[in-house]
């Protein structure tokens, strides 16, 4: 399969540097993506927003003859979404880590302190510790030197959606800081947070128990189960 990787915020193609080569080692044609913004420090941000970054993954998906599988990480799997309600039918698997689908109108994160049209990386006093688990150091050192501003607007557009065939396409969820039982119990109780994903017709839940950016502290195990649930 083709396989689009969309890296979270703050990050770019390298982002999955050590996740790519398991994912071709189980045949995948991968291809690891850097948002428009996301090219350097010193980008131009200021017109960039949530629709700018759906739009220009869809256009690599149109490059393709065949659907393609995406994969989103964070805030990725947002734009994932987007791009699975603008082409349904483009669309094999959406795999989530650590995100989700998220419903009309809702925004990824408008609680993030933000610098005109930069979101730059918060200190990590400002991540919870299920955030944290397994970023020693030496990988947050690594982390904040490669990391980018976000373009705010990214975080605070309120998505729009329109095509109920997205609740078609299969999709598997890969939980980190929070295990798949809690997700199962905040459908049950009709959290808002999960109401969209209530929709799905097809989940599939693969707990991988680390923190948030699981492509820096598991790999290994990331590219093991994206390989995985794509054999599935």
């Amino acid at each position: 399969m083709d396989v689009i990787l969309i890296p979270g915020f703050w990050l770019d193609a390298s982002s999955w540097q050590r996740v790519t080569p398991l994912l071709e080692e189980a045949g995948h044609r991968v291809h690891p993506l850097t948002l428009p913004g996301l090219e350097s420090a010193g980008a131009d941000r200021s017109d960039i927003g949530l629709r700018t970054h759906i739009d220009a993954v869809v256009e690599v998906v149109d490059g393709f003859d065949e659907p393609v599988v995406l994969v989103g990480h964070s805030g990725g799997g947002t734009v994932a979404h987007g791009v699975v309600d603008a082409r349904p039918d483009r669309i094999a698997r959406v795999v989530y880590v650590d995100s989700g689908p998220v419903a009309e109108g809702d925004v990824i994160n408008d609680d993030l302190p933000v610098e005109g049209a930069d979101l730059p990386l918060p200190p990590w006093e400002a991540f919870s510790d299920e955030d944290l688990v397994d970023l020693d150091d030496g990988l947050r050192s690594e982390f904040r030197a490669r990391a980018v501003p976000q373009p705010s607007a990214v975080a605070t557009d309120p998505i729009r959606l329109g095509d109920e065939r997205r609740y078609d396409v299969p999709i598997t969820i890969i939980a980190c800081e929070f295990p798949s039982r809690l997700l199962a119990e905040w459908i049950a109780a009709d959290a808002p947070m999960t109401r969209e994903l209530a929709k799905v017709e097809q989940v599939n839940y693969v707990d991988l128990p680390t923190g948030h950016w699981p492509q820096f502290t598991r790999p290994v195990e990331l590219g093991q189960t994206i390989a995985a649930a794509l054999a599935d």
